[in-house]
């Protein structure tokens, strides 16, 4: 009796774990709300390290919803509210980050090493090509095998 008390209370509370981690902000208009979406989807919770602002359960990440609603309620554009979080977290906060002399081997990286294995690639691929016999070294071996 006692198992079947418990079970039941346990089953009760559990729906409450559900709305604790909802964040219920009011916006004026829906392209608020929108754009509010749309940022906190594109930017990175510091602490989760692969999950967005709107996926993360962490404390952070709510404080950093909470700045965003405030950012995009006071009326600033997105690229204002990204340039805030940009200030405050790095480079780090954004999924794609931008184009500037510190994230160059970001951008290019994978492009100079596709490069340098199809470089690699050719060139053993000519060497091989390269030393293969000519028709005179193949009879000229195959004499030379058959006297063995």
């Amino acid at each position: 009796m006692k198992k079947i008390l418990c079970l039941a209370l346990f089953l009760s509370l559990l729906p409450l774990t559900a709305y604790s981690a909802i964040d219920a902000y009011v916006f004026p208009n829906d392209e608020m709300r929108n754009r509010y979406n749309g940022l906190i989807d594109e930017l990175r919770c510091p602490q989760c390290l692969n999950t967005n602002l709107a996926g993360s359960d962490a404390m952070v990440a709510r404080d950093l919803r909470r700045e965003v609603h405030r950012l995009v309620v006071e009326g600033k554009s997105d690229d204002e509210v990204r340039e805030f979080m940009l200030a405050r977290y790095g480079d780090f906060i954004l999924y794609d980050p931008q184009l500037k002399k510190e994230t160059l081997i970001l951008w290019f990286g994978p492009l100079v090493l596709l490069l340098l294995a199809l470089f690699i690639a050719y060139n053993v691929v000519r060497k091989k090509i390269k030393h293969e016999m000519s028709t005179e070294e193949e009879a000229r071996l195959k004499k030379l095998t058959e006297s063995l």
